[in-house]
């Protein structure tokens, strides 16, 4: 969490601020204001504000709050106020040139916003809003104006939310979002299947954040079709659901296309989707929470770049294409899969936010964008893969939050670790759900908070190959716990989806029968990538063709008595 708490004289914006950081045991307070002083009104208030505070407050008094920052990156911190901070920082004796004091602001301002973007406990920022403040209309008044309002500008920038305090009453204005020009990529060829990277466009146009976790209802696959599907089944050369639940899958291909005979599934596409997360660092001791260091992520993007990954094996013996998004990668990756990167690898979701709502909403356009991209090129069937080392921690902590389980119950062994990595995991993914609880009913914001940007593109991902209509068959536990956001995201969203397979990770099974899904495979696979769902591509496809082309009985002069 980073906000900004904006607000005028005796607004209310310090004790609001002081709320946002109430379920902390510790807080360090960065006092920017002189505490000792002869102006007796100021030292009241000044007292007013220790007494307000619990023993749980650290008083650091500096102005300096960049270094104050970087000191202690891991304990929640308090900043009030920009005010005087603004205020040290000038020299008001020997220029009074708003230009040139603008320029003496620059540096100690850019030092300011990096400190507040890499700190990675939660920071809430106090800092006046001069318009609601009576300010001297003095040339010293004007140019206090002049910085104050660089400043504010700059700092909502850097944080996740900005609020307004009027008169104690608490107005959000939310992230400042860029509002390009909403655009939709020109339709892309469909390369040759089992390609590396394929239906992209030469030139990707940003995907738009602008409300980006906002999507129109969902319409259900057609319920006429799959009448019609139920009835074809009935007269097809066989006796009445003998073919068990490949029959189902077959009328659920038909009802996605929205007609029977479905059409055969021609064009289907993987999106493997990469991000590395900070809870995967070791710790102190170099133990971590998976079994491979960070540093795999990137290689394992260059290995599907260079088809000798296992999703490249199955995609290619399956006619499937293969495409790679490194949305979150700790590491440079090749150009044509780093195209909708957000971030380099999210933060330690045990201590603060993974990333941070602008970027969330930022992951979420760059899923949908994605699937758009595929859609509109002709695509007929979308899998997510996912890849990322220590992953798995962050969405054992969605599944948790999002159904309702405790952390013991959904912690796995992911990358195949130790009892001790075991036990580190579970720590990790406690401290996640914990944090994560407090805003559960919020798609977004828990995807900023225990998620990471490669989920949170998934997610966006998911909802709207729904809102597109196709059908999608999803991986394991990674991408199934995107999903129950997604179907937060985007209700009904999971009636477009199949579950490919149920994977070794516990809180596998639990996301799918939160979702309703029952899994079309069980080979205690756990490795990802999609490899789970395209192993399950083979009875979609099978199922559709079995609809689709089977003789009748009348087609065929065989009698149905």
């Amino acid at each position: 969490m980073r906000v900004l708490v904006l607000g005028g004289v005796r607004s209310g914006k310090s004790e609001h601020a002081e709320q946002l950081l109430a379920a902390h045991q510790t807080v360090r307070y960065l006092a920017t204001g002189p505490t000792l002083s002869t102006d007796a009104e100021w030292s009241a208030r000044v007292a007013g504000h220790r007494e307000r505070r619990s023993d749980r407050y650290e008083t650091v008094e500096t102005v300096d709050v960049a270094a104050a920052l970087r000191a202690r990156p891991d304990v929640p911190v308090l900043v009030d106020d920009l005010g005087n901070w603004v205020a040290a920082q000038v020299d008001w004796d020997s220029d009074s040139d708003s230009a040139a004091q603008a320029v003496r602001l620059a540096g100690p301002l850019a030092e300011l916003c990096a400190s507040i973007g890499e700190h990675r406990a939660d920071v809430v920022v106090v800092s006046p809003e001069v318009g609601l403040s009576l300010v001297p209309e003095t040339p010293s008044g004007r140019l206090f104006q002049d910085l104050m309002g660089r400043t504010n500008q700059a700092v909502a920038a850097a944080v996740d939310d900005t609020v307004l305090l009027v008169a104690g009453r608490v107005v959000a204005l939310g992230s400042a979002a860029p509002t390009p020009t909403r655009t939709r990529p020109a339709p892309a060829p469909v390369v040759a299947a089992a390609a590396s990277t394929t239906g992209r466009p030469d030139a990707v146009s940003p995907a738009d954040p602008t409300d980006a976790e906002v999507f129109e209802p969902i319409i259900p696959p057609d319920a006429q079709a799959a009448a019609a599907a139920t009835a074809r089944h009935g007269v097809l050369t066989k006796p009445p659901g003998s073919l068990g639940r490949l029959e189902a899958l077959g009328t659920w291909v038909a009802a996605c296309q929205g007609t029977c005979p479905p059409t055969p599934i021609t064009a289907p596409t993987v999106v493997v989707f990469a991000g590395d997360h900070g809870v995967a660092a070791p710790d102190a001791d170099g133990g971590s929470v998976s079994a491979f260091p960070q540093a795999v992520t990137a290689q394992m993007v260059a290995n599907f770049v260079a088809g000798g990954a296992a999703v490249n094996v199955l995609a290619r013996r399956l006619g499937a294409t293969v495409r790679v998004e490194d949305i979150a990668v700790a590491a440079d990756t090749d150009p044509t899969v780093s195209r909708y990167k957000v971030c380099r690898g999210s933060n330690d979701l045990r201590v603060t936010d993974a990333i941070t709502l602008a970027q969330a909403r930022q992951a979420v356009a760059a899923g949908r964008a994605i699937a758009d991209e595929l859609v509109d090129a002709g695509v007929d069937l979308l899998i997510a893969g996912d890849m990322g080392i220590g992953n798995t921690t962050p969405a054992a902590a969605l599944v948790g939050v999002l159904a309702h389980e405790e952390p013991v119950l959904v912690v796995g062994r992911g990358t195949g670790i130790d009892d001790a990595g075991w036990i580190r995991k579970t720590a990790a993914i406690r401290d996640g759900m914990w944090r994560g609880r407090r805003v559960a009913d919020d798609p977004l914001s828990l995807l900023a908070a225990i998620g990471g940007a490669d989920l949170a593109a998934i997610a966006g991902f998911l909802a709207q190959a729904a809102l597109r209509r196709t059908p999608v068959i999803l991986d394991g536990m990674v991408v199934t716990a995107a999903a129950l956001v997604a179907d937060d995201l985007a209700p009904g969203a999971v009636e477009w989806w199949q579950a490919g397979h149920v994977s070794a990770e516990p809180a596998h099974a639990l996301a799918l029968h939160r979702l309703g899904l029952t899994p079309l495979l069980d080979l205690d696979m756990r490795l990802g990538e999609a490899s789970g769902a395209l192993v399950a591509l083979p009875l979609v496809i099978a199922a559709t063709d079995v609809l689709a082309t089977m003789a009748t009985f009348d087609e065929a002069g065989v009698s149905d008595a």
